[in-house]
């Protein structure tokens, strides 16, 4: 079995921040969301992945995974060049996939409790495909699957006015070769892309089994600053305390917190966690509950949670910034001379706010 993981599309709900690289690569504890992707194929077994390049600045994303050594696994790139839907994509990727029996994972979600149960025994069953779905409050704004009494998936329905099930698609799909057949069928949406869910639906209308496998803990589909966020905080829910810094005396730490080589939390700081605190950083004030702070960053005088930091910044803000996501090389500094006001920031790379 091989993978193929999903890293074009424009991230046009993250901007910012995606003007000046890939969504894929934005961090969830201080590790780019794509790299969960990757282990969770690894740790399934699956070694041979292929990564679906779009036209956001792909090259970010060839230097931050190279040929895939570090993580044990064997990467081929594969462009997609402009997208045109998930179905297109997946289409791309046949020549790699080679015959074989394939998981096609979008790389911006994120898995709590991996893949390895999902992808078992699909080789060698009788379906044509096996989706990964899980219960949703409002299955309006996803795409539906409606299952028989053996669980098998008879109708697909995206973001239906009235679902016949509150059972939403997860942004993983288990494919054999069929599915190829399906999308050279189908032709363009709406939205003038072609839609995997219309494949799958040519699957099932032509005679083919389509199984089902709903999920169990917590999934995020990392495509707003809000679902980044609330990513970071699962995520952090997770660690163990591991402290490689330099903490000075008088310094509060309260929880699991990671502290990275050659930071230096000052005197007087109080860090609660869960929190991650990257390598060569300097922390001096309040670091709260479900905070990531990335490599090389300082933290003047300030309080800061809930938040992201991507890293290369300078925050020294006389108000707490909280609920936040920060791009590299971020600077927030506050003006004495003025009344601050605004507390909570989706901001770009290289970006200065005077407050």
């Amino acid at each position: 079995m091989k993978g193929v993981i999903l890293s074009g599309g424009h991230g046009t709900r993250l901007r910012p921040l995606t003007h000046t690289g890939p969504k894929q690569l934005i961090p969830i504890a201080n590790k780019p969301v794509i790299y969960y992707a990757i282990e969770d194929l690894r740790d399934a077994g699956i070694t041979d992945i292929g990564i679906i390049l779009g036209t956001n600045m792909p090259n970010k994303i060839k230097d931050a995974l190279g040929d895939g050594s570090k993580f044990g696994v064997k990467i081929t790139y594969i462009m997609q060049g402009e997208p045109k839907g998930l179905a297109h994509a997946a289409a791309t990727a046949k020549d790699f996939v080679d015959g074989d029996s394939f998981v096609m994972y979008l790389g911006d979600n994120i898995l709590k409790s991996g893949i390895e149960e999902f992808v078992k025994g699909f080789d060698e069953s009788k379906f044509a495909s096996r989706l990964l779905l899980q219960e949703v409050p409002d299955p309006r704004q996803f795409g539906v699957a409606e299952l028989n009494d053996n669980g098998e998936i008879i109708n697909l329905v995206e973001k239906p006015e009235h679902p016949k099930s509150n059972l939403a698609l997860v942004g993983i799909y288990l494919f054999k070769n069929e599915i190829f057949d399906a999308i050279d069928k189908i032709k363009p949406s709406w939205r003038n892309e072609l839609e995997i869910t219309d494949a799958i639906q040519k699957l099932i209308d032509e005679g083919y089994d389509v199984d089902s496998f709903v999920v169990e803990g917590w999934w995020k589909d990392t495509g707003k600053p809000e679902d980044v966020l609330d990513a970071n905080q699962l995520i952090l829910e997770s660690i163990q305390t591991d402290i490689k810094g330099t903490i000075e005396d008088d310094v509060k730490i309260k929880g699991r917190v990671i502290i990275g080589e050659d930071t230096i939390i000052k005197s007087g700081s109080v860090i609660k966690g869960p929190a991650i605190i990257g390598k060569n950083c300097e922390i001096k004030g309040y670091v709260g509950p479900y905070t990531s702070i990335g490599d090389n960053t300082k933290l003047i005088e300030s309080e800061i949670d809930s938040s992201i930091i991507i890293g290369n910044s300078i925050i020294q803000s006389d108000k707490r910034i909280t609920e936040s996501l920060l791009g590299q090389n971020s600077k927030i500094i506050s003006d004495k001379t003025t009344y601050p006001k605004g507390r909570s920031f989706v901001i770009g790379e290289n970006s200065i706010i005077n407050l």
